[in-house]
């Protein structure tokens, strides 16, 4: 079968095309800029029909959370009018589209693990964007899965994991956001999962009991503090650096954007509806952060790009 996915440099949309390349019977194709810009998207229905999908999968999205709270206009063109493109332009076609959202869609008061028909209430302009990019995509095409995922995580790209390793070379400990929960989610198992999803949705396999919202996210669910502590114990047991971690709160880290207390989500329904389950954070962590060591010897520091 033939995938298409909208962007190339984001961590799903890397992990999409190294896991893809790991399974026998898929072919992916990955658009990203210059051939497609989200926030200019009139060459999709071209770029589309001449493709051929059998299923679209959007990870794109504008990402600056804190950035976006003074450039909303750029966070609503890709993350709303953007995502309602790919949409409509798979929903021409007749191709179903696997759209990926986030768990900033939440206020983050309540308690507990949210799930897909809680209240949403987003406290920032990322947030907010993301969630007109779920109502545009439903409205677009009726062949839609929208995943929620949290707190992204991989060997590449600008991401926490990455952040604490390279901070873990340049500081003797470190202070990190302790009341603040969420569920840390291992890009390349994210990719896995959604390379094994998409197969069940193309052509006659369709259901429209499929179209709707989801969660997919990694667990158990921890602070932002017990992160980082995981991340350096098991760089230290792979010769990677390893700091005290002190906690604080979020207000000794104040940022632009207002994040949610409460991020965890909960990712019953798609385990119920397609028997997908994402690894445990430890084990996940066994595997990105050697890899991540082994890509940035102990005398160069990790990049922060994206």
């Amino acid at each position: 079968m033939h995938i298409l996915v909208i962007g190339r440099q984001g961590q799903v949309a890397r992990s999409l095309i190294e896991r893809a390349e790991t399974r026998g019977g898929i072919v992916l194709t990955a658009l990203g800029r210059p051939e497609l810009d989200l926030s200019r998207p009139d060459r999709l229905d071209d770029l589309l029909r001449r493709h051929g999908p059998d299923v679209v999968i959007n990870p794109a999205a504008y990402t600056a959370v804190d950035r976006a709270e003074t450039d909303s206009a750029a966070a609503f063109a890709v993350n709303r009018d953007g995502a309602r493109a790919v949409a409509e332009a798979a929903g021409r076609l007749g191709v179903p589209v696997i759209h990926l959202s986030t768990d900033y869609v939440f206020d983050g008061a309540g308690e507990g693990a949210y799930r897909e028909d809680d209240p949403v209430g987003p406290r920032s302009v990322y947030g907010r964007s993301k969630l007109a990019g779920e109502q545009a995509v439903a409205e677009a095409n009726a062949k839609h899965l929208i995943i929620r995922t949290a707190w992204v995580y991989s060997p590449f790209g600008a991401n926490f994991a990455r952040t604490m390793l390279r901070l873990g070379r340049e500081r003797p400990s470190l202070g990190v956001v302790d009341d603040q929960w969420g569920s840390p989610t291992y890009a390349p198992d994210l990719a896995d999962a959604l390379l094994a999803l998409a197969p069940r949705l193309a052509g006659p396999a369709w259901c429209d009991d499929f179209a709707g919202i989801y969660h997919l996210a990694g667990a158990p669910a921890m602070t932002w503090c017990a992160f980082a502590r995981e991340i350096f114990a098991v760089s230290a047991r792979h010769g990677g650096p390893a700091v005290p971690v002190q906690a604080i709160g979020t207000a000794d880290y104040p940022t632009a954007a207002v994040r949610p207390a409460n991020s965890r989500l909960d990712c019953s329904r798609i385990e119920h509806r397609f028997g997908l389950r994402l690894p445990e954070v430890r084990d996940a962590l066994e595997r990105c952060v050697p890899r991540i060591l082994a890509a940035n010897p102990a005398n160069t520091t990790i990049g922060a790009t994206r």
